[in-house]
């Protein structure tokens, strides 16, 4: 038997809280700044992080026997600290209580926020074994910026270019999170767009289409602030180290530009 105290701290880590908890700040900090009401601001951030939370679990829900398989000692369902039972419970209290603060948000920013949430779903279940495993997370990150602007009333959309960035630091942020996991993914028969590419491409292109989001931000219609030319002379370093540097420096660069991407997203007006 499980002790309930394990079990709770095993349920946290098998929502992959550190992916989920940045969604749900991105969504909120590009709340707070389109000038949402605080009502509706909290009904975002609460819709999006159950989303992320059903989005979580599912994975480690649906991957419990691939990561039992390659002695995953950080997944908790593969380790025995939660059971698949309570997973499945956390999974279907998460989603329905994402699916009721989606609606609240209204019909457009609802349903997309719900059909973003399938798309995550579908990559669980599906496309991470395929080529078009980047297209969930296109769709998604792209789209987010969208959820909260048809929050408003009445309900608007973001320009192409603030939809396109965030689509190019979703695909960067999925080639980013699987190049730790390429070997044991292969191991297990997962062989989604990273695999194919292979680790040295696949940081290449994650670097390139991050530092393509930063750009397309900062040059897109209007005049960037002083700031946004500082950050993107910032990210023109990181590139350079995340191409040239050894050890763990490039992968810590990546991450950098893209915690810079998603600075930019939420301050650029």
């Amino acid at each position: 038997m499980v002790a309930v105290g394990e079990a709770a701290t095993g349920l946290a880590r098998a929502c992959h809280p550190e992916p989920a908890l940045a969604v749900t700040a991105l969504a909120g900090l590009l709340a707070l700044r389109s000038g949402l009401d605080a009502s509706t601001l909290v009904l975002v951030v609460a819709a999006v992080l159950t989303g992320q939370l059903t989005v979580g679990w599912s994975n480690d829900l649906i991957d419990a026997g691939r990561d039992r398989a390659v002695g995953r000692a950080d997944k908790p369902l593969a380790t025995g600290r939660v059971s698949a039972r309570t997973v499945g419970v956390a999974v279907a209290v998460a989603a329905v209580a994402c699916v009721a603060l989606s609606l609240a948000l209204g019909p457009a920013a609802g349903s997309l926020h719900l059909a973003l949430v399938g798309c995550a779903v579908a990559y669980n279940l599906v496309l991470k074994r395929t080529a078009l495993s980047w297209l969930p997370y296109a769709v998604a990150f792209g789209l987010l910026p969208a959820v909260v602007s048809l929050a408003h009333d009445p309900p608007t959309w973001p320009p192409w270019w603030i939809l396109t960035a965030g689509a190019l630091l979703g695909v960067g942020a999925h080639l980013l999170n699987v190049l730790p996991d390429l070997e044991d993914d292969a191991a297990t028969g997962v062989r989604g767009l990273p695999h194919r590419l292979g680790p040295a491409r696949t940081r290449l292109i994650a670097v390139s289409l991050l530092a393509l989001a930063s750009a397309l931000v900062v040059l897109g219609p209007g005049r960037p602030p002083s700031w946004a030319w500082a950050t993107l002379l910032a990210v023109g370093i990181l590139v350079v180290t995340a191409l040239r540097g050894s050890g763990p420096t490039p992968f810590r660069a990546v991450i950098a530009i893209a915690l810079a991407d998603a600075i930019l997203l939420v301050l650029r007006r």
